[in-house]
């Protein structure tokens, strides 16, 4: 019993101790590790865009009219000056209202009378004609027998010219109301009362102005359009273009000739591009936080040799536009970067122990900053250090879960 009594209390005394020693023993961090690095690096802008073909070419009615269901759909290949894309045929004529249908049918009577004027002028111009026709045959006679001088006889062929020339007038103007009377019988035409006309006289044909793809069509069915109206638009969806909207803050530090990646298109790989342009007017776009912002629209083309997939009109891609790259930069991840005062600092680890550092950095990206000064190649950082992470605590590398 005495024996065990000893032992119990052996124990208890070196559990004592080994708790005593074990809590006075510095404090072992597990952190998240990575080394810096040397090679390319890059720093760019970022954006959503959308393809778009580079000339597109908008076909409107160029009369008023009535266009039949189209010919073509889209996605449909088109081959300059040969493919009918629309057919227009002239339109219904409109309703009349009580008043206007009182005004015409006026019209038509103001006609009716107007001819009949026009024939009664006729035929008093015919029985002028007529009787100068026979003073003149009468004057002949006596100035064979030379009873009459010539002066009268000019005096009576002059008669008869100017009845011959009030006669024709008087036809004249007897087609003239003849015309009128149509037209304005033709204002009193309703709808489906008009002449229906066959054949090419009745419709005008629009040819494709250029080879490619339609790309919309604003309506399959037949309707009524006026001057000017689009009726669809064409492209060559072989020779696309990338649209990018940035913050004009952005844009300013970009030039044509710049580098891009094209991703997120639908492949696994990155597409190659470079800007083109960059629109010399911004224009004001509201965020989808409601924020006023200021957008410069950025052209970019496909690099020369890139293989184009097949992409379409108005497709959405994300872009990466470079704005500065170095083929050997000194990298440090930025999650290890934080601000010590007005400097940027680390925490290197060496021989197991954290070590705060400040370093000078230049460009960065999201994912790496240049390191200029206080680093070198295959230091080891730690990256997202906690409140526990201090100069001079030891440190190891955390366990992944396998």
């Amino acid at each position: 019993m005495k024996v065990r009594n000893v032992v119990i209390g052996a124990v208890a005394i070196l559990a004592i101790g080994g708790a005593v020693w074990v809590s006075m023993q510095p404090e072992v961090v597990p952190v998240d590790m990575d080394e810096v690095t040397s090679g390319p690096m890059e720093v760019t802008v970022n954006a959503d865009g959308t393809t778009r073909v580079r000339d597109v070419y908008e076909v409107a009615a160029p009369v008023s009219g009535k266009v039949l269901r189209a010919p073509v759909h889209v996605g449909d290949p088109v081959v300059v000056g040969e493919t009918v894309i629309a057919r227009i045929e002239p339109g219904e004529p409109a309703f009349l209202d009580e008043r206007a249908r009182k005004q015409a049918e006026a019209a038509v009577a103001q006609a009716e009378a107007a001819m009949a004027l026009a024939q009664t002028q006729i035929t008093v111009a015919e029985a002028d004609l007529t009787n100068a026709q026979r003073v003149l045959n009468r004057v002949l006679d006596l100035h064979e027998r030379g009873t009459v001088p010539v002066a009268q006889v000019e005096e009576a062929e002059t008669t008869v010219n100017i009845a011959a020339a009030r006669l024709d007038s008087a036809f004249a103007t007897f087609d003239m109301r003849e015309s009128e009377l149509a037209a304005a019988k033709a204002v009193l035409t309703q709808p489906s009362e008009g002449e229906t006309l066959d054949g090419e006289a009745c419709c005008i044909r629009l040819h494709a102005p250029v080879s490619g793809t339609v790309l919309s069509v604003a309506s399959v069915s037949e309707r009524p359009v006026a001057a000017g109206t689009t009726l669809l638009s064409i492209g060559p969806t072989d020779d696309l273009e990338i649209v990018v909207e940035l913050l004009s803050t952005d844009a300013v530090r970009l030039e044509p000739g710049a580098r891009a990646h094209i991703e997120r298109w639908g492949g696994n790989r990155a597409l190659s591009a470079v800007v083109r342009e960059i629109e010399p007017a911004a224009f004001t776009k509201i965020s989808a936080l409601g924020i006023e912002e200021q957008r410069v629209r950025v052209v970019l083309e496909f690099a020369e040799g890139e293989d184009v997939p097949t992409l379409g009109h108005n497709f959405r891609v994300y872009a990466r536009i470079v704005e500065w790259a170095a083929e050997d930069a000194l990298r440090v991840p930025i999650s290890a970067l934080f601000r010590e005062g007005s400097t940027w600092a680390v925490f290197v680890v060496e021989d197991g122990v954290a070590e705060l550092r400040t370093i000078e950095i230049g460009q960065r990206n999201t994912d790496e900053a240049q390191v200029l000064s206080g680093l070198e190649p295959g230091a080891v950082v730690i990256t997202h250090p906690s409140d526990r992470v201090s100069d001079g605590v030891l440190v190891e590398a955390r366990e992944t879960g396998g």
